[in-house]
């Protein structure tokens, strides 16, 4: 069940917003105003945030936890949107459109959530239009990678999306380190596997398939690396 918790039940709001990119340019002042407009919610696992159709009075940031971005087809099947991990932002542009949401939002584990009102930062947009500037280009953080997300899913095959989801994070240039990796799966397979755009099945039998080519070890949600240049190299031309 979803807790509402105000700003001043112990969580500094305004030190926080100060540390993340969009606000740390803002003074103790703005911030100040900022926070009043800020609601703390508690998400148990499983708990919605909010539904498709349902008005956009607020974005959101993760504060602890993971917050999942879905649709649903006309046929019932759900597509993760997006995984959002602590300190990520979501639904800032909505907030703009006077539109509702168009997904769901739904934490994947106990999460903290912090919720900035439309209002309070509209407010602030008037009073400096810097904050305006510092938000498009958030914004445009967001478009460049979801049409990078478009490109993957159009231009590549299945293994070279989940080689690219393995290696996001790892230097894999000519004369990099080749020593091996840990890379934690931050949520079920499944859930990866829709974020990919592939069936939890199809997922499965590529991580096999590179475990058997010797490239990767499996242990439950950890997936070890053994050589990343040679990962990412994979399958040979």
């Amino acid at each position: 069940m979803e807790a509402k918790t105000p700003p001043h039940s112990g969580f500094d709001v305004a030190r926080y917003l100060s540390r993340q990119p969009l606000f740390q340019e803002m003074s103790p002042e703005e911030l100040q105003r900022l926070a009043a407009g800020c609601t703390l919610r508690r998400l148990a696992r499983g708990d919605m945030l909010f539904r498709f159709g349902e008005p956009c009075e607020s974005f959101h940031v993760t504060i602890t936890g993971q917050i999942k971005l879905f649709g649903i087809s006309p046929g019932g099947q759900e597509k993760v949107i997006e995984i959002c991990s602590p300190g990520q932002s979501f639904a800032e542009a909505l907030v703009f459109t006077g539109r509702p949401y168009i997904v769901n939002a739904q934490a994947l584990a106990d999460s903290l959530v912090l919720s900035i009102g439309k209002r309070v930062v509209l407010d602030e947009i008037g009073r400096d239009p810097r904050f305006a500037l510092r938000m498009l280009a958030g914004l445009s953080r967001r478009l460049h990678g979801l049409v990078h997300d478009v490109q993957a899913y159009t231009l590549q095959n299945g293994m070279q999306r989940v080689i690219g989801y393995l290696l996001r994070d790892q230097d894999t240039a000519e004369g990099a380190s080749p020593a091996a990796v840990k890379v934690s799966l931050p949520v079920s397979k499944a859930t990866i596997a829709s974020r990919l755009s592939l069936t939890p099945e199809y997922f499965s039998r590529i991580l096999h398939e590179l475990e058997t080519e010797g490239l990767v070890l499996i242990d439950k949600r950890d997936v070890h690396i053994l050589d990343p240049q040679r990962l990412a190299a994979y399958p040979p031309s």
